[in-house]
């Protein structure tokens, strides 16, 4: 009989340890559905920002990760990656990959369902059914004096290994994660649920063994954990400065209930609060500006100063539209790679900036300073740079020094300053052995300016008081392929003969509202554009453009002061098989100018606002073609006219009059503009 009770009780002992742990079990698995809610949640916010409401990226835990496993619901390893960190440090975009069963992708590597990874140290995701859950690991507090975090780790152990057998000191949850083996469920409570579940004596038993382990695992990572200890321990502090802990009330406001088979073990909760770190002072940002993973935005936010940030990820920081003055030698010490940074529009003075501002930024590549108030170029620009635009200053100087060490720069624009032969030295261009684009518009030079790069492409000298191009303002440029000198003095006379006759690669001259009196001569020979629009241009001479090869394709006339006797029958040699568009509008012809007809490429003409009173059968369209032509060169003179507009509007045409044939050649008579005109 005795017999039979003590069975009995036996089996209602285990009754109830059984229940007991099951309780546990549902109540971790709640727990684990929580957190999983709530980085579902946090990664749909962040899946649905708007890309102009960019949001900051606070500096994230590091640590020594060589390798990644990724483990199985069932604990098994399917295999091990380096990282899934995005090029360049970017935060991994993750999103649902339709149609293959439940997988997911993450940085353009697909993971099959329940499949669990870390992104980031200290950050494990899981793929659940094709929706990515992450969760961040969280550590309990240490009493011990000291405490270091060993390599390849995301928590913190005590120094003394002594001290850290006590089970006060480390829990048991710490040391599972630290040995590596697979850990138990844990609640935000432990000692609550190791309470309800085991004996005090289970508990220290369980506790040893483990800690032997510990131990062994401790040993292996000693001298890595003296090299990095300081280092991985700060970062772990600003970390958790961001963090807070999660309490029972809000778990249970945000439980959402989840299928219990996606229980895999994987998630372990934060214990109620971080270690304690000393309090660091946080810079958060001002009112008006917005972030985003790598860009920060303060446009016209009222700012007097650069906003104090410390995040290494940051590449772009736009403050356009301040009342910014200084920039210090540290104002970008806590974003070293910033890439791209515009301070149009503020109020920045030469003195204001330190001599060691941007020598930090060896990754910065495009700076933007226009619209502030410098009177130089601002001093140690690191070499990485690619573009600079310092436009509407008060740049009254360039030395030889100025532009030093910036061997990469392709473009620099000093547009708006008070620039000149007199204060800008003929060697100051000299250390940009890679710059192609120019741009000086808008300053005081008189003559081209000397020493300019070989290998240089487009050069923009508009609105300054250019009156000469001397014959060796362009001896070295032998890529210029632009060259822009509108609103500037010159006259046909002052061009040199030698000035740009011998440039093979000079394809676009703009010499538009200058005091031209005739086209002028000696014009490159790879020329395809000509503009030359606002001066006053009576005469095309004979044969101008006689010697360019392949020949001109553009060339713009209006509004200057050409009459038929300045347009003589050889005026156009050289460009009737080339010509596309020619305006010659808003000038004082009294016909349509001889040859026009001979133009077989022309697809665009304009004769507006002249004074035509005629349209003769022949003077635009070919009615037909000499035999002696035929034969000469047959197969180019039958070629078919491409014009496709013709505008003769504002003139003195009587349309009644016209020939029927004077348009036969255009396809589409719409594309023919006679209307309105002037009636006397």
């Amino acid at each position: 009989m005795q017999a039979t009770s003590l069975v009995y009780y036996f089996l209602l002992v285990s009754l109830c340890i059984d229940f007991s742990q099951n309780e546990t079990s549902a109540l971790l698995r709640r727990q684990r559905r929580r957190m999983r809610y709530r980085g579902l949640r946090r990664s749909s916010s962040a899946g649905h920002r708007s890309p102009r409401q960019p949001r900051m990226k606070l500096p994230a835990p590091v640590a020594v990760v060589p390798s990644i496993p990724l483990i199985n619901i069932d604990d098994s390893v399917m295999g091990v990656f380096d990282s899934l960190i995005g090029l360049g440090g970017h935060e991994s975009s993750y999103s649902v990959l339709p149609g293959k069963k439940g997988h997911c992708t993450a940085n353009g590597m697909i993971m099959y369902d329940k499949a669990v990874w870390s992104p980031k140290p200290c950050i494990t995701c899981l793929c659940s059914k094709g929706e990515v859950i992450c969760d961040t690991t969280m550590c309990h507090p240490l009493k011990c004096p000291k405490t270091i975090i060993p390599a390849g780790e995301c928590c913190p152990v005590c120094s003394d290994t002594a001290s850290s057998l006590d089970s006060s000191i480390i829990s048991l949850d710490d040391v599972t994660e630290l040995s590596g083996d697979s850990p138990e469920p844990n609640d935000l409570d432990n000692t609550n649920i190791l309470s309800s579940a085991r004996t005090q004596t289970e508990k220290d038993e369980l506790l040893r063994t483990e800690v032997v382990e510990f131990k062994e695992g401790h040993k292996k990572v000693e001298k890595k954990r003296k090299r990095k200890g300081k280092k991985n321990r700060q970062k772990y502090k600003a970390y958790h400065r961001e963090k807070k802990p999660i309490t029972r009330k809000e778990a249970a406001e945000e439980e959402i209930q989840y299928e219990s088979d996606e229980d895999d073990g994987t998630f372990r909760m934060p214990s109620h609060s971080p270690i304690p770190v000393p309090p660091i002072e946080a810079h958060p940002l001002p009112s008006g500006c917005s972030t985003s993973d790598t860009t920060i935005s303060c446009i016209n936010a009222k700012l007097t100063q650069i906003p104090p940030v410390s995040d290494p990820d940051v590449t772009s920081l736009d403050l356009t539209g301040n009342s910014i003055t200084t920039i210090s030698d540290e104002a970008f010490n806590g974003m070293p790679n910033l890439e791209w940074i515009d301070l149009s529009k503020n109020n920045i003075t030469s003195p204001g900036i330190g001599p060691q501002a941007f020598k930090i930024l060896k990754k910065l590549k495009r700076l933007y300073l226009d619209g502030n108030m410098l009177v130089h170029i601002p001093s140690e620009l690191p070499s990485s740079l690619e573009e600079i635009k310092i436009n509407d200053n008060h740049l009254h100087a360039i030395d030889e020094d100025g532009l030093q060490d910036l061997k990469n720069l392709v473009t620099l624009e000093l547009e708006g300053n008070k620039l000149s032969e007199a204060n800008v030295s003929p060697l100051a261009f000299y250390p940009l052995k890679s710059l192609s684009y120019l741009r000086l518009g808008r300053n005081k030079f008189r003559i081209i300016p000397q020493g300019l790069p070989a290998t240089l492409e487009e050069l923009y000298l508009e609105n300054n008081q250019i009156e000469e191009v001397s014959e060796i303002c362009f001896n070295h440029t032998r890529n210029i392929n632009v060259i822009v000198l509108k609103h500037n003095k010159l006259e046909e006379h002052r061009i040199a003969p030698l000035a740009w006759i011998n440039q093979e690669n000079l394809e676009s001259i703009d010499l538009s509202y200058n005091k031209l009196y005739h086209v002028p001569s000696y014009l490159p020979k790879s020329l395809l554009h000509l503009i030359l629009i606002g001066n006053q241009i009576e005469r095309i001479p004979g044969y101008v453009f006689g010697h360019m090869k392949p020949g001109l394709e553009y060339l713009y006339l209006s509004f200057n002061k050409l009459t038929d006797d300045g347009i003589d029958p050889v005026s156009f040699f050289g460009a009737y098989h080339s010509l596309r568009e020619l305006f010659l509008d808003h000038n004082e012809l009294k016909s349509v100018p001889f040859g026009i007809d001979e133009m077989r490429k022309l697809r665009f003409l304009r004769l507006n606002n002249n004074k035509i009173r005629t349209v003769p059968p022949e003077r635009i369209c070919r009615t037909h073609i000499n035999d002696d032509d035929v034969h000469e060169n047959s197969e180019e003179e039958n070629e078919e006219s491409r014009l496709e507009h013709v505008h003769l509007e504002n003139n003195y045409i009587n349309t009644r009059q016209l020939s029927p044939h004077a348009f036969s050649c255009i396809r589409s008579y719409c594309s023919v503009v006679l209307k309105p005109q002037i009636i006397k």
